[in-house]
Parts: C-alpha cells; sequence; structure tokens
C-alpha cells in the first residue's frame, strides 16, 4: 500500500507549471529518496506512464487512463452535459459540475463559450475548493464542525441561502455563481456553476439574470439522476424569493 501511495505521489509531482521533472525535482517534491524516486520514475516509464529524454520526464498521455477509469464510473458527467449545453444556449456563459476531492474541486463536465481566464479549464482541472463558486457550496454542505474558521461567514451564508457567488477571488475579472446537485436522498453530491467575465456581468445581473436558469438547471439534473428527497438545503428557485420545499418523489423509470 506504501509503494501505491508513492508512486501515486510521483505523478502528482507533474503538473501544468511542471510537465517536465528532473530526477532531483520529483525526489524533492515527493520527499522520496533519489534512488526511490528513480525506482517509481523507471517502473511507470516501464507500464508507460511516464517518458524521459535521458535527464527530464514527463506523463504521457496513457496517464488519463487513470482518470478515465473514474470518469467512465460516474453517471453525472453523461448526464450533466446536455443540461449544460441548454444552460449555456440561454444565458451565453460557460458552464461545468464539479465534485469535492479534499480541498479541491475536479471539473467532471464543462461546456465553455469562450475562454475567460488566463488558465484553461477542462475535465479534471482541479482549483482549491475554498476560493470557487463551486467549491463553497460543495464544502457548505459538508459538517460545520469541519469548516476553516475564517471561511465559516461565508459559508454559513452558502448553507442558509442554497447558493453561492464568488466574485474574482480564484482569478482577477473572474465571477462565478454556483448551485448544489442532489441526490435522491437529499445529500450535496456535485455543484453546477455559471462563471461570467466580470466586465459583461456585474454580482447584481448575475443574481438577477443568471441564479434562476442555474438553480432550473441543478434540478433537471436532479431529475434525470432518478429523482430526489426533500432537499436540505433552502430551495430557492429564483434570486428574487424562495420557494417552498417540495415533498419526497420517488424515481421514475429512465
Amino acid at each position: 500500500m506504501q509503494s501505491l501511495e508513492r508512486g501515486l505521489a510521483v505523478v502528482r509531482a507533474f503538473d501544468a507549471e511542471h510537465p517536465e521533472r528532473t530526477l532531483s525535482d520529483v525526489a524533492r517534491e515527493t520527499g522520496l529518496t533519489r534512488a526511490a524516486a528513480r525506482r517509481f520514475l523507471l517502473t511507470l516509464a516501464d507500464l508507460g506512464y511516464v517518458r524521459s529524454d535521458g535527464r527530464n520526464f514527463s506523463l504521457t498521455p496513457r496517464v488519463l487512463d487513470l482518470g478515465y477509469a473514474y470518469l467512465s464510473s460516474l453517471e453525472l458527467p453523461e448526464i450533466a452535459e446536455p443540461h449544460l449545453e441548454r444552460l449555456v444556449e440561454e444565458v451565453h456563459e460557460s458552464s461545468s459540475v464539479s465534485v469535492l476531492d479534499g480541498g479541491d474541486v475536479v471539473y467532471v463536465a464543462r461546456v465553455p463559450v469562450s475562454r475567460i481566464m488566463r488558465v484553461a479549464i477542462n475535465v479534471g482541472t482541479r482549483f482549491p475548493a475554498h476560493v470557487t463558486s463551486m467549491g463553497r457550496v460543495l464544502l457548505a454542505a459538508g459538517d460545520p464542525a469541519e469548516w476553516p474558521e475564517a471561511l465559516r461567514p461565508k459559508l454559513e451564508v452558502v448553507r442558509r441561502q442554497g447558493w453561492a457567488l464568488v466574485d474574482q477571488e480564484l482569478e482577477v475579472g473572474l465571477r462565478s455563481i454556483a448551485a448544489p446537485i442532489h441526490d435522491r436522498d437529499g445529500a450535496t453530491i456535485a455543484a453546477v456553476n455559471v462563471s461570467a467575465h466580470a466586465g459583461r456581468r456585474t454580482v447584481a445581473n448575475m443574481k438577477r439574470e443568471l441564479l434562476p436558469p442555474l438553480l432550473a438547471t441543478a434540478r433537471r439534473i436532479e431529475d434525470d439522476l432518478g429523482g430526489h428527497a426533500e432537499r436540505r438545503w433552502p430551495d430557492t428557485e429564483t434570486a428574487r424569493a424562495p420557494r417552498s420545499r417540495r415533498p419526497p418523489r420517488t424515481a421514475t423509470p429512465r
């Protein structure tokens, strides 16, 4: 088990900012000795996950198989994508779905309209949860006892209103608004968002123009996931007035 943990640490040593690393880089990043790092790199190379030019190491496309095994087992991305497409066509802004992985959000579905960020976002992209709207939605659904104290006031607001808006915290010029996606038991399993450039959308405009269709999209995704029980959060269909909670529903055949 420890060998698996160390092997995965070697894979995670590579990222968008460090697509190539030397043996010393990998050893330093993972905390392994040079000898151990070399063994893991050579094993990964034999398996086809790493290549080397003699000095630098880099991941091969085969490493995507590891993530694809997870994504292909998920029902959510396949169900969510047509709803994201419909939402994007309606509001003309990019939309994504993500899940929580530790302290990060991981994108599992995305429909972009244009590149509004300096960093590219694709399926599999990770961001710190606390600076993203989807991350705050997902964190707010967790145990309040585990909330970071610095984030507690904001998460309390998110939990109370049932959605989150982040104004240029991840990147200057980027605003995003997110809503939870619940399973049939009412648990939050993912989040869906709409992102827009601050030059195109004010905060008030996002609440007024983007929040209602976003919440409607979350509801449709939930319905296609097999119905849902009473939500654990306030069910706010529009930015102006909350609606009463719906009674539990039974799943309909798909």
